[in-house]
């Protein structure tokens, strides 16, 4: 990852390929300059440094006389741009041949190949952002679901980085008095209330877990729920796992342990990114390929956040036992009892078994009968709350990170406050606090760190 310069740096900011229109994105001090020197108005001489910013202008790329293209350019002014520098981005006809040969004309000219992520790498460091809405571009530029691009917008918007931004400048405050006490310290003066400040350490560390436990729900939303469905051969595991995905993705045989490996595909369900998992059927077998299909099976039980567990309609007088042993093995897991084939059921079969057993799902994946309350009650589970109530959602394992370090540096200088210990004992672990939380914003940051975040970005963002 190259340190900022002053240069100009280009790349293709739409998907490589040829498609209706291609958009090059320049960035840099004589970016303007440079399109200039290469661009014929359409209505007469006009000279794209002296436009307005924010304006766009119809004409041609030329190389000497000959014309490359027909094109749009969009003319940015520094500071108002995405990366704080002068912008163009040019709007050419989406031909393969006619995006090299206008790149291949600016690179001739002066300009450089952008590294991945250098355009939002330039607006961080040119302060259009800070280091966690810097993240969340790409999170939205990668988000399949309208949860997940919902958590990477409140983000990218600064919802988060507001609230973080907020405990840090409160703490900073006190951190200034209790400094200051240190330099006094021989005058034996207090110039931080005690109990202003043990109720704002109070106040912090609550803002902190809250944050630190909406992580698991921004993960999922981010990632995707995964889904485990199980349970004994031929009970429909592969027939449901079809019916949500509405294709043949996994073979339905009659034959007990057709599925030896774990099918996997996802599914969008009311705005939230379901990851389902159909497993190999659960039993005693010789067979050594079945058997490690079965061991994958429990491994997909264990990285699954749900697990859909099925169960024919015809062994329904096992069916408490058949629940009881997968709770045993799985106290923790969120588990969804399905007893699947319901068209080999009565009404009254039906109504007794709702009664006896509560949030016990009814279905037939093969007849497609009553997919609509299990599609439901994977939206109930999913808890998207605060998703709703447009609270803040940690989804970026690295912002999770140092929120758990900066908790429990709180956790200590609260644990200082309570045993009276010397002030500049404490102060350390408030230094520390604030680090962790300047981590999460950019106010810390290594080469490194920077270098490892913008280069999981696409070329031209």
């Amino acid at each position: 990852m190259n340190s900022i310069k002053n240069d100009t740096i280009i790349a293709l900011a739409t998907s490589a390929g040829v498609g209706a229109i291609a958009v090059i994105r320049l960035s840099g001090e004589k970016a303007i300059e440079i399109v200039n020197n290469h661009f014929k108005s359409k209505f007469g001489n006009k000279n794209l440094t002296s436009v307005k910013s924010h304006t766009i202008h119809l004409g041609s790329i030329i190389e000497g006389n000959r014309v490359i293209d027909e094109v749009l350019v969009s003319i940015f002014k520094n500071p108002n741009s995405y990366t704080g520098e002068n912008v163009v981005e040019v709007n050419c006809h989406g031909s393969v041949y006619i995006q090299q040969e206008i790149i291949q004309l600016f690179l001739k000219n002066g300009v450089r190949n952008a590294d991945a992520g250098e355009f939002t790498l330039r607006a961080f460091l040119n302060g259009k952002m800070d280091l966690s809405q810097a993240e969340a571009v790409a999170d939205l530029i990668a988000s399949n679901s309208a949860a997940s691009h919902q958590v990477a917008l409140q983000q990218m918007r600064g919802g988060f980085s507001n609230e973080i931004e907020n405990l840090r400048q409160q703490l900073l405050n006190f951190a200034s008095l209790i400094e200051l006490e240190l330099d006094f310290a021989e005058e034996d003066v207090e110039f931080a209330d005690r109990t202003e400040f043990n109720n704002l350490i109070n106040k912090i560390s609550a803002v902190l877990k809250r944050l630190i436990d909406s992580f698991a729900l921004g993960n999922v939303l981010k990632n995707g729920i995964p889904v485990a469905i199980v349970g004994e051969p031929n009970v429909g595991k592969s027939t449901l796992l079809n019916t949500l995905l509405n294709e043949e993705k996994a073979i339905v045989s009659h034959i007990a342990g057709t599925t030896r490996d774990a099918i996997e595909d996802e599914i969008n369900i009311e705005g939230v990114a379901y990851r389902f998992i159909d497993t190999a059927g659960i039993r005693h077998t010789k067979d050594i390929v079945e058997s490690i299909g079965i061991e994958k099976t429990y491994q997909n039980i264990e990285k699954a956040q749900l697990v859909l567990h099925l169960i024919d309609a015809s062994n329904i007088d096992k069916l408490e036992i058949k629940i009881a042993e997968l709770k045993e093995k799985y106290p923790t897991k969120k588990i969804l009892t399905i007893v699947n084939k319901a068209d080999l059921l009565s009404n009254e079969e039906i109504k007794q078994l709702k009664s006896q057993f509560s949030n016990l799902i009814i279905l037939s994946a093969k007849e497609k009968l009553g997919l609509h309350e299990l599609t439901s009650t994977l939206t109930q589970l999913a808890n998207k709350g605060a998703l709703s109530n447009n609270e803040t959602i940690v989804s970026n394992s690295r912002h999770f990170e140092a929120l758990n370090n900066a908790y429990n540096s709180i956790k200590e200088v609260q644990k200082g406050i309570d045993l009276n210990i010397s002030t500049d004992l404490f102060a350390i672990d408030i230094r520390q606090a604030l680090f962790h939380l300047g981590e999460i914003t950019g106010e810390v940051t290594t080469e490194d760190l920077l270098g490892n975040i913008f280069a999981n970005f696409c070329i031209g963002k």
